[in-house]
């Protein structure tokens, strides 16, 4: 029995790498929406073995590694054949490394978190963007809003921009919240946060996955102000300690 809890939360984690791996191949036949619908999947094995493995218990350092890998697989490596795919291969050699940038920071997002992961415990919020949600943000405005066929420049403009900021945005200090863990305690002490992501999700899926992309966007401006704010009255407050001690 120990043996089966033990392995249920990885067999989610596999399942997010396959998955990823479906997604990679359903690109490479020009099926862009069907491959974006399996990263879509395999962000959601990826919460349900996170949320799994730590309900029964089962958390250990080797599912952490387990699921890095899978992550590099489905929210790096397929997203960016996905940018590649639809089109920066028009830009040859420059192309192949814009729609690669993301893979790379990704995976150095990743690598950061390993080395400086101090708990097996669930946490409130990341520093960087969670690759999962710069996967689902590319993902959505290539397969929603970027247009198809061949692209004026200020199209290229624009998602290069969005490519960049992305993987700035995994590389970066600033803190993102967490995906709501649906219990009692969390749903008691974090209400608004619990109604916001619902809804968010309801959204997505009633639209067809079209609110995706300006819902991620609000996800990540607000974080951005959130951290801005944070920032800022840190700083007032360390000036009136100095004031106060100079005094």
């Amino acid at each position: 029995m120990r043996l089966f809890r033990q392995l249920v939360p990885h067999l989610f984690t596999l399942a997010n790498l396959f998955a990823g791996f479906h997604a990679i191949v359903l690109i490479a036949q020009q099926q862009l929406v069907e491959g974006f619908a399996f990263i879509v999947l395999a962000a959601l094995f990826d919460m349900l073995d996170g949320i799994l493995s730590r309900a029964i218990g089962v958390a250990s350092e080797f599912g952490v590694e387990l699921d890095s890998l899978s992550d590099v697989v489905s929210f790096g490596v397929a997203p960016a054949y996905l940018l590649w795919v639809a089109h920066f291969h028009s830009l040859g050699g420059v192309g192949m490394l814009l729609a690669a940038v993301p893979a790379l920071a990704g995976a150095l997002r990743l690598a950061r978190f390993n080395v400086q992961l101090t708990s097996l415990a669930d946490k409130l919020s990341f520093v960087g963007l969670p690759i999962p949600a710069a996967a689902l943000t590319l993902g959505s405005y290539v397969v929603f809003f970027h247009p198809r066929g061949i692209a004026a420049p200020w199209d290229t403009v624009v998602l290069t921009g969005l490519v960049l900021s992305v993987a700035g945005l995994m590389l970066s200090r600033v803190a993102f919240l967490n995906v709501p863990r649906y219990t009692r305690r969390f749903i008691r002490q974090h209400p608004v946060q619990t109604l916001v992501f619902t809804l968010g999700v309801l959204a997505a899926v009633l639209t067809g996955g079209w609110a995706l992309f300006p819902l991620l966007m609000v996800y990540i401006v607000g974080s951005l102000g959130w951290e801005g704010l944070r920032r800022w009255r840190r700083r007032r407050v360390e000036e009136e300690d100095a004031e106060s001690l100079a005094g």
